[in-house]
């Protein structure tokens, strides 16, 4: 009869390592592979790239790097023929280039690393900056849904009767 109780995910690399077979074994292979590569591959760049940029894969003698937006990209494109000539020299002698990609995911993850979110402070609740709409912004918006269809006169009135209040970024769905 076989084990079904639930087992630790250590205990699976465990046993797969131990026989050095299955796809577990392969799947960790890989992965301590990139995760030694990204940290590599941070240790080269500017602190600026550091929570914009990573490591995505490496194959055929390609290194893919993922990054947040057109811009951080455009910054990585600067460093790349020292990235390159420094991986070739240290690290990896069989690469051949560099491809850059970008993943939005990255743009929240970054943007939380870069201003140190995790912290439960009330200094990093008060590094977001306050919302706040003008009377004149309000006017015009009313003037706006007067000319508008329906739905979307509710919509910017509704928005309107803000004007005069401070608003956290993360209160709208109040």
């Amino acid at each position: 009869m076989r084990d079904s109780r639930p087992q630790l995910l250590d205990v699976l690399f465990d046993d797969a390592s131990a026989t050095d077979k299955g796809p577990l074994h392969n799947v960790q292979q890989r992965a301590v592979a990139l995760l030694k590569l990204n940290r590599a591959v941070q240790g080269l760049l500017p602190a600026q790239l550091h929570p914009w940029c990573r490591v995505a894969n490496f194959r055929q003698g390609i290194l893919v790097l993922e990054t947040a937006n057109a811009s951080w990209m455009m910054r990585l494109r600067y460093e790349q023929p020292s990235l390159l000539s420094a991986l070739r020299a240290q690290i990896l002698p069989s690469l051949s280039s560099i491809d850059i990609r970008i993943n939005p995911a990255l743009m929240a993850k970054g943007s939380s690393q870069a201003r140190g979110v995790g912290k439960t402070t009330e200094k990093a609740q008060t590094d977001v900056p306050m919302r706040y709409l003008s009377q004149e912004s309000a006017d015009e918006l009313r003037g706006l849904a007067a000319r508008s269809p329906e739905r979307l006169r509710k919509v910017l009135e509704r928005l309107a009767s803000l004007a005069g209040e401070r608003a956290n970024a993360t209160s709208r769905d109040k």
